[in-house]
């Protein structure tokens, strides 16, 4: 159960990011296969990032956050789908024109205006994502619309970009990347601040994943799209959850980061009241306390003071308390603090960071704290952190918890932050500013011409909201409409009735529903194309096959890969003459009817109709059987 929020009353806004990469050949700057996933690797390079200048001769406030971590960067390199160039030794290749192609049909489809002249970009990232230390990226559409909840919702732009490694691990000071994903092209399309719930934000994710598979260009599968929520209340400030793989999880995401962010106003407001009122008013002391705890039993700590690492406590004048105030459901302002030491200092071994006024038991307990109260001298509206590791981490971590506090007299710190299981976040960074950005020189502009534009649009498919709208005039149920859209069913349906003639409701209910059934049963339906449910519907349409044989003769094809006469001839399924069916259902009888009484015509009905079709099942169609069953028990009680 999701704890109360009243969306309105606090001002939640949200926007999206959604990243769909695009099914091409190639890579985005480079002709290494595009989609070519690998677990082992030849090869490791071993980098370390720093920051640089921005145009204006600024540093991007990430970057330098980045930079404070240390990060030993180690990158898995298989030499089937990276070359030198996402190593950062040979310059890009032209950019991929499939990928650029795709991405403009995606803005047609949302209705944008196409950039005349694309140029590239270079996005800052010193996370270790992406070895060159910067993503090659471009714009190309903007103003946008999409039709959603009765009202348009704004795109401002679609840009085409490069993909980042995948992550293996991260511990300490190393992090581990594969570089398979690297460099694959993607579209990122991106939102106005519109949506007003987290239901919304949900719908919005399916609404711009439907747009974008529609267009036939973008991969499916998991991995292969993800989105980014940024979010806000009144008074607050946008947070970006990075990572979102599912719209599902973005309704507990969303609403869990507008708990923390009106919570964590709260905490403003009392921090206000006791006098912080400004980031310098927090006043904090690093003790190096490891000598008291030498001949303690410290449990954690103890192993953390044999392997050379320090233990310091760390002093926070006036905040009482502050560490157990609540932010996200179940979690507390200390499990800031901890995020914030968890990436920047890099101390990960739980528990991460203790308060003095929470400390867990164990046996030297109230020893320790009169020690610390002697060495720290901590009031009583004071308040104690402790945290263990190399010493030098210990003391990037004091001056993390000195900056969270300080963030927290402002209010709402702007953040990116990691998506959890439970619908939770953790800080993944500070959110980056426009100084990461600036032009690819190494990249010429690529001119989009008129009449490229113009034969990109005549070949789009249509939009899914025009498609959701036709398949609901023919009375098929939204939840079906949508998952022929998402999982391509909707180019095999519209092929189907327009080349068979067949009855649009029957083919989406075949299509969308009894295949889905099929393929949970572990039949591979994916095997079957355009080509193959038309002849299978030929079959239906010409009275070959009853529709109760469909599914049964589409079972054949995709299993055994026989061609649909196959299939039914095998299956047993063909229609026979109906004077032979007739035959068959005139030696009926109510013999084994296990009924109280046969007392109605219908009772009658529906148990021969149910026992001609035992016998009859794809050999006749069952409207006729029962209808000719009805004629002949109206006979006999005449």
């Amino acid at each position: 159960m999701l704890e109360r929020l009243d969306y309105e009353a606090v001002g939640l806004i949200s926007g999206l990011e959604v990243h769909q990469q695009l099914l091409t050949k190639h890579k985005l700057f480079c002709r290494c296969p595009a989609g070519l996933y690998t677990e082992t690797h030849d090869g490791e390079v071993l980098r370390h990032m720093r920051p640089t200048l921005s145009e204006l001769g600024e540093y991007d406030g990430t970057a330098l956050m980045e930079f404070k971590t240390k990060k030993e960067i180690i990158y898995l390199l298989n030499r089937l789908n990276v070359c030198t160039y996402e190593m950062d030794d040979t310059p890009p290749f032209l950019v991929n024109q499939e990928a650029i192609d795709g991405s403009i049909e995606l803005c047609l489809m949302m209705g944008m205006d196409i950039i005349d002249e694309i140029h590239i970009a270079r996005k800052q990232y010193l996370d270790g994502s992406i070895p060159t230390g910067f993503q090659r990226t471009a714009i190309i559409g903007v103003n946008g619309v999409l039709p959603f909840h009765g009202r348009n919702l704004t795109i401002t732009h679609v840009s085409v970009e490069e993909d980042s490694c995948r992550e293996v691990r991260d511990k300490g000071h190393q992090i581990v990347w594969r570089t398979d994903r690297l460099g694959m092209p993607l579209t990122e399309t991106v939102t106005g601040p519109e949506l007003r719930t987290p239901q919304e934000v949900r719908d919005a994710i399916l609404l711009c994943g439907m747009t974008a598979r529609s267009t036939g260009r973008v991969r499916t599968g998991i991995g292969a799209s993800r989105q980014d929520v940024n979010v806000s209340v009144r008074g607050g400030d946008r947070c970006e959850i990075k990572g979102v793989p599912r719209a599902g999880y973005a309704v507990k995401l969303v609403h869990n980061e507008g708990i923390r962010q009106h919570n964590l106003l709260k905490l403003r407001a009392e921090l206000h009241q006791r006098g912080f009122t400004a980031r310098d008013s927090i006043r904090v002391q690093p003790f190096d306390v490891s000598d008291i705890c030498t001949d303690l039993d410290l449990g954690f700590m103890g192993r953390t003071l044999k392997a050379g690492g320090k233990i310091f406590a760390v002093k926070v004048e006036g905040v009482a308390g502050l560490a157990q105030h609540p932010t996200q459901p179940d979690t507390t302002f200390l499990d800031e603090l901890s995020g914030r030491i968890r990436v920047i200092a890099c101390l990960d071994e739980a528990p991460i960071v203790l308060s003095g006024a929470l400390l867990p038991e164990f046996p030297n307990k109230h020893r320790l704290l009169e020690r610390l109260r002697k060495r720290v001298q901590f009031k009583e509206n004071d308040d104690f952190f402790i945290v263990f590791g190399p010493e030098e981490d210990c003391r990037t971590a004091a001056n993390e918890i000195r900056l969270r506090f300080a963030d927290a007299t402002q209010g709402v710190p702007q953040e990116t932050r990691q998506s959890l299981t439970g619908g939770y976040t953790t800080f993944e960074r500070i959110l980056p500013g426009p100084d990461r950005m600036y032009p690819d020189t190494d990249s010429p502009p690529t001119r989009v011409t008129e009449e490229r534009v113009a034969m990109l649009k005549a070949r789009l498919r249509p939009a899914p909201w025009e498609r959701i709208e036709r398949y609901m005039s023919w009375r098929v149920p939204e939840e079906t409409c949508n998952y022929l859209i998402r999982r391509g069913g909707a180019e095999i349906l519209d092929a189907v009735v327009e080349k068979t003639g067949v009855d649009g409701l029957v083919a989406a209910i075949e299509i969308g529903q009894r295949s889905k059934a099929l393929k949970r049963a572990g039949i591979p339906m994916e095997r079957i194309g355009v080509a193959e449910w038309v002849d299978i519907f030929d079959l239906f349409t010409d009275g070959r096959i009853p529709r109760e044989a469909i599914s049964i003769v589409a079972s054949g094809v995709a299993k055994d890969g026989l061609s649909a006469a196959a299939a039914a001839t095998a299956s047993g399924v063909a229609i026979q003459p109906r004077e032979r069916w007739m035959e068959q259902v005139d030696h009926l009888t109510m013999e084994g009817y296990q009924g109280e009484k046969i007392d109605t015509q219908d009772k009658r009905l529906r148990f021969l109709a149910g026992r001609a079709m035992e016998q009859l099942l794809g050999k006749a169609p069952a409207k006729e059987v029962a209808e000719y069953l009805r004629q002949k028990l109206v006979e006999v009680a005449q």
